[in-house]
């Protein structure tokens, strides 16, 4: 499979130390298979006068061994895992890698309202079923990481 990673480095020797905490997922190694997304994420680093790049991996389809749990759509639990990881909570489950989709700004809104117990879980969760999930892929284990995703190229967005 092949998948993306925006930043302001090329990235041909990933790993999980350098992520920040309490993302959706956790702290990992992020990247989509969508392009397009990738772009758009750079563009963060560029309207801010740095360089971006789109780096460019090569997914192996077996990872025997390693645990990837597949949210298929922003239901109930993907809702509480992503509570869990933002909080930093150590209960949440311990995956190898999650896939699942991106809580973009529109999504991020009614997450903060839940969060802050403005909204139920029942009005997020029936706001958030009208979003069409976008698609991220969080490698959360470095043995994992090493293994299994494979550098292709770096290419600098202009």
């Amino acid at each position: 499979m092949k998948l993306f990673h925006a930043s302001t480095l090329r990235i041909d020797k990933p790993d999980v130390l350098h992520s920040r905490e309490k993302l959706d997922f956790g702290r990992g190694f992020y990247l989509t298979n969508l392009y397009e997304q990738a772009v758009r994420y750079s563009e963060r680093f560029t309207r801010r006068g740095k360089e971006a790049f789109i780096n460019e991996y090569e997914m192996d389809e077996e990872t025997p061994g390693f645990i990837i749990k597949t949210f298929e759509s922003y239901d109930e639990e993907w809702l509480d895992y992503v509570a869990l990881c933002r909080k930093g909570d150590i209960t949440a489950p311990k995956y190898d890698a999650v896939s699942g989709g991106v809580a973009n700004d529109n999504v991020f809104n009614t997450i903060d309202l839940y969060f802050a117990g403005l909204i139920t879980k029942e009005e997020a969760l029936g706001r958030l079923k009208y979003e069409k999930p976008n698609h991220q892929l969080c490698i959360l284990n470095g043995d994992m990481l090493c293994r299994h995703l494979h550098f292709i190229k770096a290419e600098r967005v202009k």
